[in-house]
């Protein structure tokens, strides 16, 4: 199946298209970073319980998460022709293994430390990403083709997410409110290099299927998806948290709270991005700053430790 890959190079940007300080075309590469999660308490916002917990719902899912991305994309590698293109998806590969290591550290080092057994919820995300999204034994080569490419525009749908959720760490109130360093440091490490590579996912999708139609479907599905999982991962931490257990309208109050004070992001927001997405003229590289991102990178304490 690999020889109906035989195509034309892509054109991929990676910098923010209206740039003033466009660092122009970087080479994608994992930092080997460590955080220190002693002493770092659970509220780790100051005074906003919710708007801690709600971030740290993402320690809950996306360990699983970028190792479903990590090996659907060494399942797609070898398909591609296109060694700029192979070399980006490298580089992508190596980060989103990094990222599923450091916080999977974050499930045992920091909420077991504090108190949130995070082995139940766990199990349930290794059913999703490794049973329902994971390779299928039972298809013919063009049946798994298929397969592969809807998997591949599904990361991309999720991908445009983590770039807006990459662009909200860098750009976000936390050092105002007092947040733990280490906390700060580990989201905005990682939104960073969600910024840096934000274009990959969506180059890899359209280069085994560029279908508007495909992206449209993937959106459908990702959308909801990561809302279920989302509100599924915060009811789990709020009935774990020690401090005991919120009501809905004290959940929502919290939100509301952390997104008019910059700690959390905006609705608002998060739609008109979506809406974005199906724009047929969309680039992922319109969210962000390339050189936004690589600026923290270089100053980032875990990545520098690197």
């Amino acid at each position: 199946m690999s020889n109906l890959l035989h195509k034309k190079k892509t054109t991929r940007p990676v910098s923010g298209l209206s740039d003033p300080e466009d660092p122009g075309p970087i080479e994608l590469h994992a930092r080997d970073v460590h955080f220190d999660w002693q002493g770092t308490p659970l509220h780790w916002i100051p005074g906003q319980r919710v708007a801690s917990n709600t971030i740290s719902v993402l320690n809950l899912l996306l360990p699983e998460g970028e190792r479903w991305f990590v090996e659907t994309f060494n399942e797609a590698l070898p398909h591609v022709r296109d060694e700029e293109l192979a070399t980006a998806m490298r580089g992508f590969i190596g980060q989103e293994a990094m990222h599923a290591e450091a916080h999977d550290k974050v499930l045992w080092e920091f909420l077991a430390a504090n108190g949130v057994d995070a082995t139940a919820f766990q199990r349930q995300m290794e059913w999703v990403f490794r049973r329902t999204l994971g390779p299928r034994a039972n298809l013919s080569e063009q049946e798994q083709f298929s397969y592969l490419t809807e998997r591949l525009w599904l990361i991309a749908a999720i991908e445009h997410y983590t770039a807006i959720l990459g662009d909200f760490a860098l750009n976000n109130s936390w050092d105002e409110a007092g947040a733990a360093p280490a906390m700060v440091d580990l989201f905005r490490w990682h939104g960073a290099e969600e910024v840096e590579h934000r274009s990959v996912a969506h180059d890899v999708a359209s280069y085994f299927g560029d279908d508007y139609l495909r992206r449209g479907r993937a959106m459908t599905v990702a959308l909801p998806a990561l809302l279920f999982l989302i509100h599924r991962g915060l009811r789990f931490i709020n009935a774990a948290d020690p401090a005991g257990k919120l009501s809905y309208p004290q959940l929502w109050i919290g939100y509301w709270k952390g997104a008019r004070g910059g700690t959390l992001p905006q609705l608002r927001k998060v739609v008109v991005a979506t809406a974005t997405y199906f724009r047929p003229s969309f680039r992922p590289e319109e969210i962000g700053s390339t050189a936004q991102a690589v600026a923290y990178l270089a100053k980032s304490p875990a990545a520098r430790g690197a």
